[in-house]
Formats: C-alpha cells, structure tokens, sequence
C-alpha cells in the first residue's frame, strides 16, 4: 500500500516584531512556503538590540500600554556570553574588520550581525517598519481551533516630504500571527509599599541609558540581574553611593570582589518601603535616604477572549512556551523563554521557528488538546512544588530542555564547544564579574579554537577570518 504525503499547506502569516526571533520566524516561514508579513514599530531590525539613546518623554516606570521607545539596551552594555555561542546555526557570529571585534563586544556588534543576516537571506522585503501593532484579534466565524483567523489592526507612520509624520490604520486578515516581541517588550514593576507617594526619582532600567545624570546621588538599585549588576557598577563611577537590593544577599565570589572594590557600592535586603521624605527601609531593619530608585517584563495588543494571559510574568497557558493549545498553531509565542537563549543564543529562536513554521505547513502536528493542557497543569504543579514564584515560569536555563525542544522538528543538538564555552564563561563571571569579558587563559583559547574548526564556522568558508587573526582582538 502506498500512502500519499499530506499536501504542504501555504498560510498567510503575520510575524510581530523584526528582532533576533522575529527575523528567524520570517525565515523559517517562507522557507516553508508561507506568505509572510513582519510588522516592525521601529525604523530598522533588531528589536532590543537597536538602541536608541533618546529616552525623553517616555514614562519612567514604562506604565504606558505602548512604550514610546522598545529597547531597554544602555549605552555601554556588552554580551554576557562569548560571541561564539550566539549564531544562528547556518549564519555564524563572525568577526569582521573595522568592526567591534571583542570577544564580548558590545550591542552594536550584534545589531550589525543582525543585519547582515536580514541581507544575506533577503528578509527586508517582508518588513514593513514604522508599524506599530494595535490589535490582534480572532475572526468571528469557524468553530474554535478550526478554521482559525485573525484580523491584525495597524498603525504606519509616514513621513511627509515636509518633515511632517502622517499615520495610516492597516487592517488585515491573517491564518497565523507569530507574536515575537519577546519578554522585554514591557518593563516588569515590583509592588513596594509607598511607591506611590514617594516623591524622590524612580526609574525602571528600560530607560537607563548612561550614568552620567545619577553623578553624586544616592541610587538603590531594585534587582541583582545581570543588568542590575552592570548597572551598578556603571552608576558606581560617579554616584555618592549606590545601593544594590536583592532578594537574596547569597553572592558570588565576583560579586564579593566588585563590592571590595567599590567602596561605595553596597549590598542591601529587599526593600521593605518607600517614605515620603525619601526614605527607604529594607526588610533587615535598616535604611537610606535616597535621590533616585531604578528598577532592574505584558501584550497590550493581543486579545484573545481571556484564553491567553499574563499572570506575574507567566505567559499562559502555553505548551512548551510556545503554543496556547486550544489556538495552535495559528497562534503561537516566539521568544518567551528568557534564559534559553542566554545558554545557546540565537538557536534556540530558530528551532522554535522550525517548530511553528512546519506546524502551519502542516509537515507536523501538535498532541491532542488535552495531551497539551495536561502537559501545562504539571509542569505548573512542579513550580510551584520547587517553591519558585510564577515570574520564573519562564526562566529556561539548561542544556537538556532546549535539545528536547530542538527534537520537536529533529534540530541537530549543541556542540559540545558551544557548552563547554558557556560553562567556562559563567564560571569566569562568577569569579571576576567586573573583568571576565576580557580575561582568557590557555585552556580557553584551545576551546575557541576547537570552535573556528566545526563546520558551524567553516560552512561559510572565505568569509571566516582564520583563528589567528580573531584571538588577535580578543
């Protein structure tokens, strides 16, 4: 008996947002056969990673449903992972000339990296910038999950031939929307008695650009993340004293060395509130009077009937972060796990592209729906079973899930190179966070150098620079 192949099916799709996730997605979707559509509110690609430097006139704590400014990037912000990781698997991280070449160079690098991959797989045509989403919504006709549709409502911002800017309203008809704004597209605000009222500067990160404007202040710094504790050390150059809050005080030994050596850099319990006369209280007992807090992430757009919403952070209910069972695949999320990515980079956006993009062609297909819900209900029953708050529902960080994803559409596994870079880099950090990026030693060196010969760096061949020549700039 022979059996016939399921004919590929070619969908109107519409991509939200044109950052690393996004330019995957529109990749792998044609790729597939779809007709795809990006819809980008900035002027260029990139999404976080395209810095904007002017932050004037947006709110401070980011409560506004549409931000006017999308990247939370600061000016002198560097990657956490060595730039070897990063790379799509097909369009490697390379260094080129004239060009940040640090092994950790800072976000430009990985704006124009991201460009070039918008060049080299001809993804320009299919972006359409200067469109802001306003409204997702479902079509009102076919029974839920079947037939499925959405009607996408958009605002293009045109600039007249005399300076001035015009808006048009787009709206348009998709079988598929790919929301790939990721988790940063909204800053997330902790709940602290007394914010309200306190009358002194608050801030969120979103709109930390450079340290010179908190000179001689005293700034409590609310989050010991990465980007809190690079805040921190950026802020402690030129504040009179900084204040960095966590929940917990257990701290790394790099940490413990940045504090000896910025003696005005202290670290400090959660806070417990927030006075009218500027004081804060921390939950220790003890307190400071401060000039400034900053902060250290929401779809206003989507509305899905109350089937998919965010609780705390948690994105829900999603199967395998991606999907929302009862409108898969026509829906799905690209981007929501915020620490996969840190581990493996951009790959991870790729199989997850992979996945969504042959789902919609119909090459593969999802478990049955209650297989799916069933799936949500125990992975929620195991955060809550580790004591972790919802906030964490996301927080992917190993090695072992994002290979179990990458089976879903039988994406090749990490190179051993790849993890054994991350481990030494996270390693190195957690002992000297303040020098890390620039401090390699001999072992290193021979795992870079094992990297440069895989076929991950030599697939593109002439356009590789030898390994000499890149530890040159490390």
């Amino acid at each position: 008996m022979v059996f016939e192949k399921p004919a590929v099916q070619s969908k109107q799709v519409c991509v939200i947002g044109a950052g690393p996730s996004g330019l995957v997605a529109a990749r792998e979707l044609r790729k597939e056969g779809h007709s795809v559509v990006v819809l980008e509110q900035n002027h260029g690609v990139g999404g976080q990673w395209l810095y904007e430097p002017n932050v004037e006139g947006e709110d401070p704590l980011g409560r506004n449903p549409f931000l006017k400014v999308h990247s939370s990037v600061y000016e002198l912000l560097r990657l956490l992972t060595v730039r070897e990781i990063i790379g799509f698997t097909d369009f490697p991280f390379l260094v080129k000339n004239d060009r940040d070449m640090r092994r950790f160079p800072g976000h430009r690098e990985v704006l124009l990296y991201l460009q070039d991959f918008v060049e080299w797989f001809g993804l320009r045509e299919l972006i359409r910038f200067n469109t802001r989403v306003e409204h997702v919504g479902m079509v009102d006709y076919g029974e839920l999950g079947k037939d499925l549709r959405w009607v996408v409502k958009s605002k293009e911002t045109i600039t007249k031939s005399d300076g001035d800017d015009d808006e048009k309203m787009v709206e348009e008809v998709f079988d598929a929307v790919v929301v790939a704004t990721g988790h940063y597209s909204h800053p997330r605000m902790p709940s602290i008695k007394g914010m309200g009222t306190w009358k002194r500067k608050q801030f969120h990160s979103h709109i930390y650009r450079v340290p010179e404007p908190f000179r001689n202040e005293v700034v409590v710094v609310v989050g010991n993340s990465n980007s809190g504790q690079d805040i921190s050390m950026e802020l402690a150059e030129v504040a009179r004293e900084v204040h960095l809050s966590s929940k917990s005080l257990d701290i790394t030994e790099g940490l413990s060395k940045v504090l000896e050596n910025h003696r005005n850099l202290y670290l400090r319990p959660q806070i417990d509130s927030l006075e009218e006369d500027g004081t804060i209280s921390f939950v220790d007992g003890s307190s400071v009077v401060a000039d400034t807090i900053l902060y250290s992430n929401a779809f206003p757009f989507l509305d899905t009937k109350g089937i998919v919403s965010v609780d705390d952070d948690r994105v829900g209910p999603l199967y395998e972060h991606t999907f929302p069972p009862s409108l898969a695949p026509s829906l799905s999320f690209l981007g929501i796990p915020r620490k996969a990515h840190r581990i493996i980079g951009f790959p991870f956006f790729e199989s997850q592209a992979k996945w969504i993009a042959q789902l919609l062609s119909g090459k593969r297909t999802l478990p049955p729906l209650k297989e799916m819900m069933q799936s949500i209900e125990n992975f929620y029953n195991s955060i809550d079973a580790a004591g972790l708050p919802k906030h964490k529902t996301h927080d992917i960080a190993n090695f072992e899930y994002c290979e179990r994803y990458g089976d879903n559409v039988e994406f090749p596994h990490l190179e051993e190179w790849r993890k054994e870079l991350f481990m030494l880099t996270r390693e190195h950090k957690e002992v000297n966070l303040e020098t890390f990026r620039d401090s390699w030693d001999e072992g290193d060196e021979k795992l870079l150098q094992e990297a440069y010969q895989s076929p991950h760096f030599t697939q593109l061949g002439s356009q590789v620079l030898t390994f000499e020549s890149q530890s040159e700039h490390c």
